[in-house]
């Protein structure tokens, strides 16, 4: 174990030139050239650091999906990452790869490319220092996680109802590192509200305004909000109506659901779906539904972070804490069926921001966690 460490914190000058080579390769989730440019990059390195099995996993609908394999074994550890990010085209023009004395910055570094790197050299410690393993190691690097993971979910489940145990590499909670042993589950609807148009200063009294509607609906959608539970919704977009002085003929409004547990789900989500209108000449129609499940912190996840903080403090001298997410991965599809541990990537800030960065210092201290982590389980 110790061997580990010391063999991965000698590697830190070596990790951050292989994450620059991904940061500047741009991928964002919806060009799919860009996206299987870093796909063959991250294949050139896999290839580089640790061998073994690799597939690339043709894709029409996104990038292509890589799916490789470390060790062997009847049963499996799986290990989820993503190379897309949610930067378009061009952002590094302005917004470039640079360290500035412990931050690393660019885009994509804390989310989650420098999550990738740390999986590939801590696969390639195990593999140089012969670390002998009863379980395989599976890691699958997706190409649109940021976009929902709507072509690459099918296969994380597939891989996880074969999988003892899952690893994600998305950034730690906080700039302290903490692991995210739970995580929101995500619903994602739109309300649509059809009532009667008429002028609004000659005849007002004809129609039925769907605006007026709609916010009645907005206030008893948010009147669900139950903090102590965990549960909140937010209509983030509403749009609705042609002019001042036409009475609204049509609204609309998009809706977003965080719940902690699936119970929730099952009793939040009718209330929303079964919303009857206020008066005649109204209606009310809702499409949508779950977009990802919740990570639960069941027994076994429990166990799992128990087993990192022991690891931490005896061998990386610092004392792991974890946290509830607010925020859905693709963890979120894998823990339905194994046990899994989210934010084991990197230690930093701005996900999704123009500061977005990672500290280097931490680099080589995660990367070591889950190599000691594969090392226990495996």
């Amino acid at each position: 174990m110790e061997k580990l460490v010391s063999f991965l914190k000698e590697k830190e000058i070596e990790m951050v030139n292989v994450l620059r080579e991904l940061v500047e390769l741009e991928s964002p989730s919806h060009d799919k050239e860009l996206v299987d440019q870093v796909g063959r990059k991250i294949s050139e390195i896999f290839a580089r650091y640790v061998g073994g099995p690799l597939v690339v996993i043709e894709n029409s609908g996104a990038g292509n999906i890589i799916r490789a394999e470390f060790g062997v074994g009847e049963e499996q550890i799986l290990i989820l990452t993503h190379m897309d990010t949610v930067w378009p085209k061009g952002t590094l023009e302005n917004m470039p790869f640079r360290i500035e004395e412990d931050k690393v910055y660019g885009p994509g570094t804390f989310d989650m490319k420098g999550g990738i790197v740390q999986g590939l050299f801590a696969l390639h410690a195990l593999r140089e220092l012969n670390v002998n393993l009863k379980r395989k190691v599976v890691m699958l690097v997706t190409p649109d996680e940021e976009s929902g993971s709507e072509t690459s979910r099918s296969l994380i489940e597939e891989e996880a109802k074969k999988s003892k145990y899952v690893l994600v590499l998305e950034s730690a909670a906080s700039k302290e590192g903490k692991l995210k042993t739970s995580r929101k589950g995500v619903g994602m609807f739109t309300i649509k509200v059809k009532g009667c148009a008429s002028h609004a200063g000659i005849e007002p009294e004809k129609g039925v305004s769907a605006i007026d509607e709609l916010a009645g609906v907005i206030k008893y959608l948010h009147s669900l909000t139950d903090f102590e539970k965990g549960t909140t919704l937010n209509v983030g977009v509403i749009k609705g109506g042609t002019s001042s002085n036409v009475v609204a003929a049509e609204a609309e409004a998009e809706l977003d659901l965080r719940v902690t547990t699936n119970d929730e789900f099952d009793r939040v989500i009718p209330l929303i779906m079964n919303m009857k209108p206020s008066r005649e000449g109204i209606s009310i129609e809702v499409t949508g539904g779950i977009n990802r499940p919740p990570l639960e912190k069941i027994i076994e996840v429990s166990r799992m972070f128990q087993l990192a903080r022991e690891l931490s403090e005896k061998y990386l001298d610092f004392r792991l804490e974890d946290q509830l997410s607010g925020g859905g991965s693709d963890g979120s599809f894998a823990s339905q069926f194994a046990p899994t541990l989210d934010g084991l990537g990197p230690v930093g800030d701005g996900a999704h921001a123009r500061n977005e960065y990672l500290l280097k210092s931490q680099m080589p201290v995660r990367s070591a966690l889950v190599a000691l982590l594969i090392a226990k389980l495996g």
